[in-house]
């Protein structure tokens, strides 16, 4: 039970109606949209419709206070680890699962921005604070879809959660293209999953690809971390997620070898080296924007289930904008748990796609011997890496397996190939190829091809 003073303390928001859209395994849910149509549009706006809409956040910080064990341990890992078959969570299960996660029908406390926008999702007003939900249903991103695409769920065909969702997705659809059209990047990557028996070995491998829900739902995280990055200002000590320009060399190769391969290259290389220029996107006190959102405010503030910057985002609004307190840390104290904060998440991306190529392992040995298409996704002085078409599980060719023996093979780094000596033949990324599949390591997590 929440302290009923605690709830007298915050702005009272049960009777909004809210909803949390997450996948459909998701235990811990830390966002949430409140809808509500404005009954009197202001003579301003034009008289045409007007919404508030909030995006309400877990608080995190009511629960976890600086110096305590339980945030003392979340420091230390940074971040939740999502591998393949087990989630290593940054924060005690009954915190991350129980107490803070957004369940429907439960009050929960929130750090929340709440935004009074128009038809064409220009902002007007918005307000950060300190809030009480009480979440009316928790969707999946399937429902969701289905419902945007016009499907009758009869679970909510009597709600009003399939009008106020084309309502919003109308809107983040208009967000969207606002910020692509200031530049943002529009690269999106299916996510591979596996279906896993009982002895956790993969049976299947699949692909989630993003779709309007998805975009709905980011839109408006985007819209509230860069609020709140704009809100807070650049003078006081602050935690933003930077992004710096990228590899100007890289692109002019890139610009080069697009121009040579005209409508050859599939798009799939040309993002593949797209993202390969940029820079890492980083956390920092020092603000320089960034530059694949386009945004010159950003901040990370809308998971502080699994990220401990969020939660450290979350504690300097309730100082610099709710009680107009000093932040208690240096700028250097606070750089330095930037530093590290990135760190934890660069490792635990590598320990996500190690985890991943374990598992793309152990299914790609249980097709030894077989014959598959596939695409070269990476150029060596070693070999080439092939990634294949239907699973998508990557794989060496070493050099020695490419040609004929006796055949001489010259890496050409800039425009991505290997030329063979003595007849100029050319291997290129992107190009389409046969390998066979000859060895796979799962103690090192390696896969073996030969070119057919």
């Amino acid at each position: 039970m929440i302290d009923e003073r605690e709830i007298l303390r915050r702005r009272d928001m049960r009777d909004v109606f809210t909803f949390t859209i997450d996948p459909a395994d998701a235990k811990d849910f830390d966002d949430a949209i409140s809808f509500e149509k404005e009954p009197t549009p202001a003579p301003s706006l034009n008289g045409g419709e007007v919404y508030r809409i909030g995006v309400h956040i877990a608080d995190v910080s009511h629960y976890v206070k600086p110096g305590t064990k339980t945030d003392d341990d979340a420091y230390k890992r940074g971040t939740s680890t999502y591998l393949v078959d087990r989630v290593i969570p940054m924060l005690p299960e009954e915190l991350c699962n129980d107490l803070c996660s957004l369940r429907p029908g439960e009050d929960k406390l929130c750090m929340s921005v709440v935004f009074l926008m128009d038809a064409d999702a220009r902002v007007h007003k918005y307000k950060i604070c300190r809030t009480v939900i009480r979440s009316d249903a928790r969707l999946n991103y399937d429902e969701v879809q289905e419902m945007l695409q016009g499907v009758d769920i009869p679970e909510y065909r009597d709600t009003e959660i399939p009008k106020v969702l084309k309502k919003l997705d109308t809107l983040a659809q208009k967000l969207r293209a606002e910020r692509l059209a200031n530049g943002a990047l529009a690269i999106e990557q299916d996510e591979m999953r596996f279906r896993l028996d009982e002895h956790c070995h993969p049976t299947d491998i699949y692909f989630e690809s993003p779709n309007e829900a998805h975009h709905l739902i980011e839109e408006f995280m985007l819209l509230a971390n860069r609020t709140v990055a704009k809100a807070v200002g650049s003078g006081r000590p602050f935690v933003y997620r930077v992004h710096d320009l990228p590899d100007n060399e890289k692109l002019d190769d890139l610009k080069k070898f697009k121009k040579r391969m005209g409508t050859r290259i599939p798009q799939q290389t040309i993002d593949l080296l797209t993202i390969r220029a940029q820079a890492k996107a980083v956390y920092s006190t020092y603000n320089i924007g960034h530059y694949g959102l386009a945004f010159s405010h950003y901040t990370h503030f809308t998971s502080p289930i699994r990220r401990y910057p969020d939660l450290m985002v979350h504690r300097l609004v309730e100082k610099y904008i709710l009680t107009g307190k000093p932040c208690p840390l240096t700028r250097a104290e606070l750089e330095e748990k930037c530093e590290h904060c990135s760190a934890c998440e660069q490792e635990a991306a590598q320990a996500e796609r190690d985890s991943i190529k374990l598992f793309q392992t152990m299914w790609m040995a249980d097709h030894i011997g077989e014959i598959l298409p596939g695409h070269i996704t990476g150029v060596t002085d070693f070999g080439l890496f092939v990634q294949l078409d239907d699973s998508r599980c990557e794989g060496l060719v070493h050099i020695s397996k490419v040609g004929f023996p006796g055949e001489t093979w010259k890496y050409d780094e800039k425009n991505y190939r290997l030329i063979c000596a003595e007849n100029g033949i050319t291997h290129t990324l992107g190009d389409a190829v046969r390998v066979k599949v000859v060895k796979t390591d799962i103690n090192r997590s390696q896969i073996d091809f030969e070119l057919v």
